[in-house]
């Protein structure tokens, strides 16, 4: 009789969409699989990234054997830095996925310290109790595979981000006949990516885009710009290829556009006649007609390339009337904002801008498979349980429903980051949570951890303002030497801070002289009754600052 319970960990990217994370435990060894980051809301002002609490992991350092990576996304590999600073365990990855992990690892100066292995689909490998087999899936970005884990209860299949491509633009098309030798064989979960679950019939191929962009590279007198995501690998070839088909040459700007293209040359993907690429200072050498111009920042960033050129900062991008910006992208939500900010300056350019708005064609497909490719999977592998994974709990919800209606599972099970799942051969339950959240991320350094204080704080000096109380004080006898500055910005309405500058004095007034040696003090009954009187006063709550100076 098996005692021994196989545990599933999701610790990021369950009731959200990024972050990926998820630890599989059998006794005392751990596999993780993914270690992703997500982009900040508006709401928490000033952070630049949000990863995975791994706390669960620090805290059980000694049995993590590796880090398992499906692709190359960020929302999959961007919290690598991060995780590798606090455990120095081996990843396990594709060639063209470490040779992005490879680039983070140098930023971060953590290169020498981490061991990087290359896997290939249909090549076994063994970490502890676990023997994985990655398998062939298609997504946006090249080299992606699902990992089949043969634990000592059953076969665990988690897909990460995949829909079915039987005719990728690299020839290397999504594995179905593996997931069906597992099917006939037997899977005891299946984690299935949940992001396009509400679409339904099939995504399209990522070749369906080429007809509706070479009629675009036709009908294009002038200069051509042309914005992807950076690691859309397909989609940077397509484009290459109709550069070449349509007589253009290709000047290529960006960071992460060149990185890419780069990696992508070197590791065979992206296969560009000599001649065809140009140095972004030859461009003026050229007729404006035979140019295309590969820029990154298809999601407005803000100091991207192509939002640089949009204003008409861009030492070498110029976008002049009559010129043509494809947007090859969809609109990440919360983006909006600065894609259509982006947009309007372009518009001011008199240059023609063609985006995923759904009247323009097919300029961009999706790498997610939607509910006739789930389904499909589902009906392959026919596992006795089913884990919707990837995205908001809405989602989740909708997955286990579409999996259920199949009639191919034996039960769907959804949880969240922090959920035990506890497996045997013939059952599954929810046992309990462990530590599961986010942790913010400022200028990207693991140093500039933000607590949800100074987010805190951010927020009411954004939304109030903020309030600083100058004190002079004479070190030795404790008395105020001159009347309190009082300093108000980032609120409106009446002039305060003569009535504040009393409200000041009275407090102080109020101590007695031992209180008033204690600066602590001393700020902390200023803070009280100014925020007293200003909320009283003005109905505001701003950010109030004692500040002391020794005289």
């Amino acid at each position: 009789m098996q005692t021994k319970k196989l545990k599933i960990i999701p610790l990021g990217g369950l009731g959200e969409f990024g972050m990926n994370c998820m630890a599989l435990r059998w006794e005392d060894d751990i596999i993780v699989i993914d270690a992703g980051l997500m982009f900040p809301e508006s709401e928490l002002l000033g952070v630049d990234v949000v990863v995975p609490d791994i706390s669960y992991l620090i805290e059980n350092r000694a049995h993590v054997r590796g880090i398992l990576l499906t692709h190359g996304h960020e929302d999959h590999i961007g919290g690598l830095p991060w995780i590798l600073s606090e455990l120095k365990v081996p990843v396990y990855g594709t060639e063209f996925t470490l040779a992005y992990v490879d680039g983070k690892l140098e930023e971060h100066k953590l290169t020498d310290q981490i061991e990087l292995i290359e896997i290939q689909p249909k090549q076994k490998f063994v970490i502890g109790p676990f023997t994985i087999e990655p398998i062939r899936v298609t997504h946006s970005l090249v080299d992606c595979v699902a990992l089949a884990i043969d634990t000592p209860v059953g076969v665990i299949i988690h897909t990460g981000d995949f829909k079915i491509d039987l005719s990728p633009p690299d020839g290397k098309p999504f594995d179905l006949h593996t997931f069906a030798e597992y099917g006939k064989r037997g899977v005891l979960a299946l984690l299935q990516d949940s992001t396009n679950v509400e679409r339904p019939g099939y995504t399209p191929s990522e070749w369906s885009v080429k007809p509706r962009l070479d009629e675009i590279f036709s009908r294009t007198r002038k200069k051509l710009f042309f914005s992807c995501f950076s690691s859309s690998i397909y989609r940077i070839r397509i484009a290459f290829e109709l550069a070449k088909a349509h007589g253009r040459k290709v000047a290529v700007i960006g960071r992460s556009m060149n990185e890419s293209t780069e990696i992508a040359q070197d590791l065979g993907y992206l296969e560009i006649p000599p001649g065809l690429i140009i140095h972004p200072g030859q461009m003026k050498d050229f007729p404006s007609e035979k140019l295309l111009v590969m820029i990154s920042g298809t999601q407005g960033e803000p100091m991207s390339a192509l939002s640089r050129a949009a204003v008409d900062t861009h030492k070498q991008a110029r976008i002049e009337s009559g010129d043509t910006v494809v947007l090859s992208s969809r609109v990440i939500p919360g983006n909006e904002k600065s894609i259509f900010r982006v947009i309007d300056h372009l518009s001011r350019r008199d240059a023609n801008v063609i985006y995923d708005d759904g009247s323009q064609g097919l300029i961009h497909v999706s790498g997610h498979g939607s509910q006739e490719e789930m389904r499909l999977l589902i009906n392959l592998v026919r596992p006795k349980f089913f884990i919707p994974v990837h995205g908001d709990y809405r989602y989740l919800r909708k997955h286990a429903q579409v999996a259920t209606e199949t009639g191919a599972i034996g039960q769907a099970i959804v949880i969240e980051d922090g959920d035990v799942l506890e497996l045997d051969n013939n059952t599954a339950r929810k046992n309990g949570k462990v530590t599961a959240g986010r942790v913010l991320i400022d200028s990207g350094s693991s140093i500039d951890v933000v607590e949800d204080l100074v987010i805190k704080d951010r927020r009411t000096l954004s939304e109030d303002g903020i309030v600083l109380a100058v004190l002079a004080i004479n070190k030795h006898t404790g008395q105020v030497e001159r009347a309190p500055e009082v300093v108000m910005r980032g609120f409106a309405g009446a002039d305060i801070t003569e009535p504040a500058r009393e409200v000041v004095l009275r407090s102080l007034d109020g101590l007695s002289a031992e209180e008033k040696s204690d600066y602590g003090m001393v700020k902390e009954k200023v803070r009280v009754e100014l925020k007293r009187f200003i909320q009283k006063t003005t109905g505001r709550r701003p950010l109030v600052m004692p500040v002391v100076m020794e005289i």
